[in-house]
């Protein structure tokens, strides 16, 4: 579906800011509640590894571009994440779908500028970026106006979200369907918990979900491989070491310089690791409290 990127009639905001503000900008051109074992067979893994490295060179750009935003956009930014979080744990949706809205939002911004001095133009973005993420992986979605809860600053017609979404995947090249993090952590967690039978995989993977969301906070997620952070963050929950022989045994496709600044990462941050939530549902009530 097109969008009309001059139509005369789009519908205001409920702020009585213009829509067409944001949804007129010219165009660039074209309840995981259970821990399920995923039988990974080469190729699958294969084509994981693959559609990461297909990627890679389009997050690297965007990435570049990310590092330029400016100082008012990267904290209206980490505030709009901070609500994302709220409402995702308030609905308790599936961990994946944080990883997504911050990523289709980071994405975006490398994109596209808002426009200045609009207030309202990240939280368009924000409730938009959520909703897709939660269509992605969710079978049932609130409706707009209920996704706009947790004292958001502003709201908005479901009509103008819809068109922002619009805006969105265009921007994104319809690619919503991307490889992160939890595509890979089953695979380690399931290679780390042979060598010990003592970690239980359903309690390593909620632990796991609670890093990967916390971890994409604290870096550049659209530096690193998603397979990078999934092998850090299991490493780190196991107590392995980032040696050689180590990120060997996990795969012979891993980035294992990548592995090693995220686990660094990880190892530096201030939270405190010790009380993980039991479930994949609690890990966004962990992430949205504290300050990593």
């Amino acid at each position: 579906m097109a969008v009309s990127l001059n139509h005369p009639t789009l519908p205001n905001l409920y702020c009585n800011e213009a829509a067409n503000e944001v949804v007129s900008w010219e165009a660039d051109g074209d309840n995981a509640s259970d821990y399920c074992f995923v039988d990974y067979d080469t190729e699958s893994l294969s084509y994981l590894f693959d559609s990461e490295v297909d990627r890679m060179p389009e997050s690297k750009l965007l990435s570049s571009r990310f590092h330029d935003l400016p100082s008012d956009i990267v904290r209206a930014r980490q505030e709009a994440i901070q609500w994302m979080l709220k409402v995702h744990c308030f609905y308790r949706f599936r961990p994946e779908i944080a990883y997504l809205s911050i990523n289709y939002m980071d994405r975006f911004l490398s994109t596209r500028a808002l426009p200045q001095g609009k207030g309202w133009a990240m939280q368009l973005l924000s409730v938009s970026c959520l909703s897709l993420a939660a269509k992605m992986e969710e079978t049932s979605v609130p409706f707009l106006l209920d996704l706009q809860i947790i004292k958001p600053r502003f709201l908005f017609k479901p009509k103008t979200v819809e068109r922002m979404e619009v805006l969105v995947m265009k921007t994104l090249k319809w690619r919503l369907r991307t490889i992160t993090p939890f595509d890979f952590v089953h695979y380690f967690i399931a290679k780390i918990s042979k060598s010990q039978p003592q970690n239980s995989p359903r309690h390593l993977f909620s632990s796991a979900s609670h890093l990967i969301v916390n971890t994409c906070k604290a870096i550049d997620s659209l530096d690193y491989p998603p397979s990078a952070i999934a092998a850090a963050v299991a490493l780190w929950l196991t107590n392995h070491s980032v040696d050689d022989q180590t990120l060997g045994s996990l795969h012979n496709r891993l980035n294992q310089e990548m592995v090693r600044r995220i686990y660094k990462v990880i190892e530096g941050k201030k939270c405190s690791l010790e009380v993980m939530p039991t479930s994949p549902i609690g890990v966004l009530e962990a992430a949205v409290q504290g300050n990593c």
